[in-house]
């Protein structure tokens, strides 16, 4: 097995769930509630179908939204088809899930009840099974039931991902990854979706070993960044529509930039770490040489998969206005476009200037210098910190180099969002 073989088949084990007994526990003893409640059987848990990235098997270690639908006995259909029977089925299984964890957050949320566990939730959906495999759901907005077809989407993810000797699956999982890393605000089944297409569209990466997967994500990434807009794609299996949350080719064609730059280390002792500029920490350690010299640095640096499950869902966008005793505060772009370098002895404000995720929320920092004088220095920082006031970071430039800032939100104990800002900062030529 080559170097690059190594990398990707250590990444892949790292990022196996991790948390499948905690998962299972919940879900069945949510499924005995409901058995319980709409049939009067104990104990059993038939009657549910996990269905999401769990359910396709694409999901990865810090999966934090999970997906589980409860097939209601046939025979209350007529009743809950009625006008209002869409609330009453959802506030049903919310109280009948209450009972079995009366301190835990449940609620109704027009499609689901969600059920708000430490690190992960379950988003519950009581349905009706039809004669054709798909399933009527109901929805308290239009106080209807509607159509979804989660067996498809499965079975098409797990034939397809025989056909190509286990990588549609496998590149689920890397993508997933990157978006983790990136905050690529994507869904696990748009993923999905574009992962299956594009190996419908590259045969050549069927039944490929590990030591090609460097150049399969290379080509997907590509595939990602010349796709034109779209609102939403037909899902893999159900064809169903799956939404565009946020266009995702910019960000693709980085991670396409980057992926050439990795597969051009090949070999080189520090080729992990240009894998880890895609897919984040879970890149194993392969082939690394310790630092032995008299101005070693101590690497400080934390990341935030070490305090937190890291599931991105929501996007997140931060900003940061400099400024300085005597002029007037301007943006970072802005400054950067007119000297491409910060000046030394400026203060920097960053703050989060759009997000999308739900409060309440917790907001973490890390400031990274990166550079020969942050090593000499001894001082890349690179701890996961708190903001200063409110849940704005200010720092002050200090010397020269490649700083970098990031910030993530955490909900309900996961991180849904994260953004990142590259700062140069110019020498100090007092």
């Amino acid at each position: 097995m080559s170097q690059t073989g190594e990398i990707f088949e250590g990444l892949l084990a790292n990022l196996k769930v991790d948390n499948t007994a905690a998962i299972g526990e919940r879900r069945d003893a949510i499924t005995k509630s409901l058995n319980n409640e709409f049939r009067g059987i104990l104990g059993s848990t038939d009657n549910k179908l996990m269905v999401g990235s769990y359910g396709r098997f694409t999901a990865i270690k810090g999966i934090s939204d999970l997906d589980l639908l409860y097939v209601l006995p046939n025979s209350l259909r007529s009743d809950y088809e009625k006008t209002g029977g869409a609330s009453r089925a959802l506030t049903r299984t919310r109280t009948a899930i209450r009972a079995r964890y009366p301190s835990t957050s449940i609620k109704v949320d027009r499609l689901v009840v969600v059920v708000e566990f430490s690190n992960f939730k379950f988003e519950v959906q009581p349905v009706f099974e039809n004669d054709d495999e798909s399933f009527s759901y109901p929805d308290t907005y239009s106080d209807s039931w509607k159509i979804t077809k989660p067996r498809a989407e499965i079975q098409a993810m797990s034939t397809d991902d025989i056909l190509a000797g286990g990588n549609l699956r496998r590149l689920c999982k890397f993508a997933r990854a990157w978006k983790n890393k990136h905050g690529v605000a994507m869904g696990g089944l748009l993923i999905d979706t574009l992962a299956y297409n594009f190996l419908a569209d590259n045969p050549d990466h069927r039944g490929t070993g590990s030591d090609s997967w460097g150049l399969m994500v290379r080509d997907f990434f590509e595939y990602l960044s010349d796709e034109d807009d779209h609102q939403h794609y037909a899902a893999l299996g159900s064809r169903q529509r799956v939404k565009v949350k946020k266009q995702f080719q910019s960000a693709a064609t980085d991670a396409y930039d980057l992926c050439v730059t990795a597969i051009a280390a090949a070999g080189q002792k520090n080729a992990y770490k240009k894998w880890r500029a895609v897919f984040g920490n879970s890149v194993p350690v392969i082939d690394a040489v310790a630092v032995h010299s008299a101005s070693a640095f101590v690497d400080t640096e934390q990341f935030i998969e070490s305090f937190y499950p890291v599931d991105i869902r929501y996007d997140l966008t931060i900003d940061c206005t400099v400024t300085q005793d005597g002029f007037r505060p301007q943006t970072l772009r802005a400054v950067l476009s007119m000297l491409k370098l910060l000046p030394v002895k400026k203060q920097l404000t960053f703050t989060i200037t759009a997000t999308d995720v739900p409060g309440p929320y917790t907001v973490k920092w890390k400031v990274l210098n990166r550079g020969p004088e942050a090593e000499r220095l001894n001082s890349i920082r690179g701890q996961i910190i708190n903001p200063s006031v409110g849940n704005q970071r200010r720092e002050v430039t200090s010397f020269r180099g490649s700083h970098l800032v990031e910030c993530y939100i955490i909900h309900n104990g996961v991180v849904v969002a994260r953004d990142s800002l590259d700062v140069p900062i110019a020498a100090d030529t007092r």
